[in-house]
């Protein structure tokens, strides 16, 4: 296994954006430059509220491993309420990273080893004036400042593209907002 690959995996439940938020990730990390950069949706039960999660992977280089993630560097969780009914860290590598929607501190969350970042996405999301619920556009920028890879602005004009004619910039002002109000655990 190539060590140059960061592989993400994404949970959500059935209409959150799951597969959305990692679609836009892979877009802008392919701006910023990475070379590889392959998404593999996971669906299952196929309906709403169901958990579902999807598979990310990114590097410099070309990847040619089409394969689901099952020992992921990075674990990004869109519901709180996942974590009774599902291992989301499950397979998580040593020293491995938590980006989780819940409202801070970080400390309030524990998953061995694992470093963890929170920050209240849905609420960042009303703030930001979206419908209650809609959480993917905020768990993008919790995720580009829990971990570095993607920056924001090349997230948000990511977001700004796919959700056109859908509210795109209050979409990426979410997404700002949650990156701001990120909280990362040492």
């Amino acid at each position: 296994m190539r060590k140059d690959i960061i592989e993400i995996r994404w949970h959500g439940r059935g209409g959150q954006g799951a597969i959305t938020a990692a679609k836009i990730v892979a877009n802008g990390a392919f701006a910023c430059g990475y070379k590889g950069v392959v998404m593999a949706p996971t669906f299952g039960t196929e309906r709403r509220g169901a958990p579902v999660f999807t598979s990310l992977k990114i590097s410099r280089e070309k990847i040619y491993d089409l394969s689901p993630i099952t020992t992921p560097d990075m674990v990004v969780v869109l519901d709180a309420t996942l974590l009774e009914e599902v291992d989301v860290v499950a397979g998580l590598k040593e020293n491995g990273l938590v980006v989780l929607n819940a409202p801070p501190p970080a400390s309030n969350y524990t998953f061995g080893g694992a470093r963890v970042a929170v920050a209240d996405v849905t609420a960042h999301g009303v703030e930001a004036g979206l419908k209650p619920g809609i959480v993917n556009s905020g768990i993008i920028g919790a995720f580009a400042k829990a971990s570095g890879l993607v920056d924001i602005d090349t997230l948000a004009r990511a977001i700004e593209e796919e959700f056109t004619g859908k509210k795109p910039e209050l979409n990426a002002r979410a997404a700002r907002i949650a990156y701001e109000h990120t909280f990362i655990g040492e």
